[in-house]
């Protein structure tokens, strides 16, 4: 049934992205009305899943980790428990890695990667790695110690973080370094070559950025969830889509809406203050209490009249970095004969002398029909490979989507995932029955992305992410212009954040000692 767009509500979501749902979605759970205006026929933005001809494929993340317990620190995690929702997973530990050193396996957990080490460097580097484990314990412990389902962007946060600060402080030494660069701490504690190489891959997948500009406080988080003891990852049953319907579904069930189909143009501004929005069609929905941006920090710019907030607080916001765009391929390949020991994911690196956000230099492959075999038909196999975030969108800009030269660049720019697929499944070109490539060029039509950018480029010690309030009354933001970090994880903190800051204090304490304590 297709939803009718009211004319009032409490508050409007813009944009139906993780972080957008996960706001929608607790701001429902908190009792507010709520509708999510989404530009596209799917909900998800980034995360949305999407069908040729019976191959389901996963349009963006796919390594997923924290959302098959709780309780968990993933904020997804426990956002789904506050809206009691389920995302039923699929577990593994194992992850390929095709790098210049050689194809090896690797598992998360305490000890796997130590044994790689070991073939790969030797005693010295493990010693160096065990005792970056140690050192990063109180870190991880300080990282996780106050809930994503806890923050809150007002004074207010004094009484709903109250409870978890004697954890918090028991590390608040280490806390002060987490608000730094991970390369103070790595620096200081890491010399084998392989093992700052590996750290800085690790930087770069969180955050778009190595070490020296990723803040300690998420490579922190990643520790405590990666390399702990019994440690797994996770994959939603029936893919990213799986996940946005679990959302969806919360949002509706708490008595929210979601309208497909519906772009907002421009965000309405009355007595100097967010009132509404106004779709492109024309429909005009007036908001009682806020609006809520999960557009980018440049895309939200754009849909606000000129004077509505400081000219200063918009060159701010409109300078802000950014990180470069993707490549994507999306296969549906014939998986007869194909080697049995595949594993879920990999990651391929070319060369490391390059760094690892040069362009063409950093490729990621996702095979999720092994852990789901309903993704695709009988005896195929879904594969999503993409360059993560060192896409220049310069390259493509001027092109048109329909001439010959973009079609001749896309070939050519697709050319490195082949190149990764092909150390993993040598015959894989012949293989492909449905072949898809994008480009930045797809990234910003399809996700009403900036530039197709990844995100905000804001290097850590160099400025802060600023939270979801804004100069303008009644106008928020969430998304991965908000929070640290790039991820799935810190979208949907920035969601919950948001949520938690709209709503009353007494109901946020009350969610809190219904979800957390």
């Amino acid at each position: 049934m297709v939803a009718i767009a009211p004319t009032h509500t409490e508050i409007i979501v813009i944009g139906s992205g993780i972080g957008g749902l996960t706001c929608a979605a607790m701001l429902a759970r908190y009792g507010f009305e709520v509708v999510v205006c989404e530009s596209h026929s799917i909900a998800g933005g980034a995360a949305h899943g999407f069908e040729r001809d019976g191959f389901r494929f996963d349009s963006g993340p796919s390594l997923y980790s924290g959302l098959s317990y709780s309780p968990s620190a993933n904020p997804l995690r426990q956002v789904l428990d506050a809206i009691g929702e389920k995302l039923p997973c699929i577990t593994y530990d194992t992850w390929g890695c095709c790098l210049p050193e050689g194809d090896f396996d690797t598992s998360v957990g305490a000890s796997q990667f130590g044994e790689v080490l070991a073939q790969l460097r030797g005693a010295a580097a493990v010693a160096e790695w065990r005792q970056l484990q140690r050192i990063m314990e109180p870190y991880a412990k300080a990282a996780t110690a106050l809930p994503s389902l806890a923050l809150r962007f007002d004074l207010g946060a004094v009484f709903t973080l109250g409870q978890f600060a004697p954890a918090f402080l028991q590390n608040a030494g280490d806390a002060i370094a987490l608000a730094g660069p991970f390369s103070k701490i790595m620096d200081k504690n890491v010399k084998d070559p392989f093992v700052r190489n590996w750290l800085n891959l690790l930087c770069f997948l969180l955050s778009g950025l190595p070490a020296d500009g990723t803040i300690a406080a998420e490579v922190a988080f990643m520790f405590a969830d990666w390399y702990r003891p019994n440690a797994v990852l996770d994959y939603p049953s029936g893919g990213s889509a799986a996940l946005v319907n679990a959302l969806v579904r919360g949002l509706e069930r708490h008595g929210g809406q979601l309208l497909l189909n519906s772009h907002v143009a421009e965000v309405l501004v009355e007595n100097n203050r967010a009132a509404g929005v106004r779709l492109r069609s024309g429909k005009i929905i007036r908001s009682h209490k806020a609006v809520v941006s999960n557009a980018s920090v440049w895309d939200t710019l754009k849909l606000l009249p000129e004077t509505s907030v400081p000219q200063r607080f918009r060159q701010q916001r409109q300078a802000t970095p950014e990180c470069d765009s993707f490549m994507h391929l999306h296969l549906g390949i014939d998986a007869a004969g194909v080697r049995s020991d595949l594993a879920c994911h990999y990651i391929f690196v070319k060369d490391w002398e390059m760094g690892v956000s040069a362009p063409q230099n950093v490729v990621l492959v996702s095979i999720p029909s092994l852990l789901d075999p309903d993704l695709a038909p009988p005896g195929k196999h879904v594969i999503h490979a993409y360059t993560p975030g060192n896409e220049p969108y310069d390259l493509w800009q001027k092109l048109n989507r329909t001439s010959e030269e973009y079609k001749l660049q896309k070939q050519a720019r697709a050319e490195v995932m082949w190149e990764a697929l092909e150390r993993i499944i040598p015959d894989i070109r012949s293989r492909a029955e449905v072949t898809l490539v994008g480009t930045p060029l797809t990234h910003e039509r399809f996700l009403r992305r900036h530039r197709g950018s990844y995100g905000p480029g804001i290097r850590a010690g160099s400025g802060l992410f600023p939270g979801p309030k804004t100069p303008l009354a009644g106008l928020f933001c969430c998304g991965d212009s908000t929070f640290p970090g790039i991820g799935v994880p810190a979208v949907a903190a920035s969601g919950a954040i948001a949520a938690n800051t709209i709503a009353p204090l007494y109901k946020h304490l009350q969610l809190i000692g219904e979800v957390i304590s």
